[in-house]
């Protein structure tokens, strides 16, 4: 049986210029529980505006003009995303849904360690957690996407590109989220560090058992 997690019906997003584009019209999609979800369309399509917006992650001059967003929750509740206030929707992202940003690997903050940037989020967003069990779920996160705990204190440009995405990724899943959005994850990687990705991002998901909306514009992926 059909077992949803997102239910986006006749979404719109309009960048309100002069004139007025529409960037995304009408979209409906359902994703299931567990699955994934491939949004492919060429460059300046939409799809990553289609991200950021069932996150309400759109800043002006994007606005949302239409549509729903429902959230599925594991525990039985359905969430109305467009309906959730500042607070709700800040514990919301990163907890239930989390995103890997497009060009999200140069995205690292060059001055901090890796270890450090990886416990912001459990200082954030796990405000109980003492120092201790933020550095030990920092090295089980770095071991997970196979970077090694031992990066944790290497600096970014210590990193090749694909393990700098690596992080990205284990950034992503460090609150054990029921949806990973990505947008455009392997881009500037090659080839074949692209198919090492790929191969994690699915052995992931059968692992912690989320749902993912990979975005791409390369029909191959």
């Amino acid at each position: 049986m059909p077992d949803p997690l997102l239910s986006v019906r006749d979404f719109s997003v309009v960048y309100d210029v002069d004139p007025p584009v529409e960037a995304v019209k009408n979209v409906t999609l359902e994703l299931q529980r567990g699955e994934i979800l491939g949004l492919a369309g060429e460059s300046g399509c939409g799809k990553t505006t289609l991200a950021y917006g069932i996150q309400r992650l759109l800043k002006a001059p994007a606005v949302i003009t239409g549509g729903s967003v429902v959230f599925h929750d594991s525990d039985g509740t359905d969430v109305d995303v467009n309906a959730l206030g500042p607070e709700q929707m800040r514990r919301f992202r990163w907890d239930k849904v989390s995103m890997v940003f497009q060009g999200a690997m140069n995205a690292l903050n060059p001055v901090a360690t890796i270890g450090s940037q990886l416990e912001d989020v459990f200082e954030v967003h796990r405000p109980g957690m003492n120092r201790r069990d933020r550095r030990d779920a920092v090295a089980e996160l770095l071991d997970i996407v196979k970077v090694g705990a031992q990066r944790a204190r290497s600096f970014p440009h210590e990193l090749s590109g694909g393990m700098r995405q690596r992080v990205m990724i284990a950034m992503a899943l460090a609150l054990r989220p029921q949806l990973m959005v990505m947008d455009e994850p392997t881009t500037a990687l090659d080839v074949l560090v692209q198919r090492e990705i790929l191969r994690q991002i699915s052995q992931l998901r059968r692992e912690f058992g989320f749902s993912v909306v990979f975005i791409t514009h390369d029909l191959p992926l």
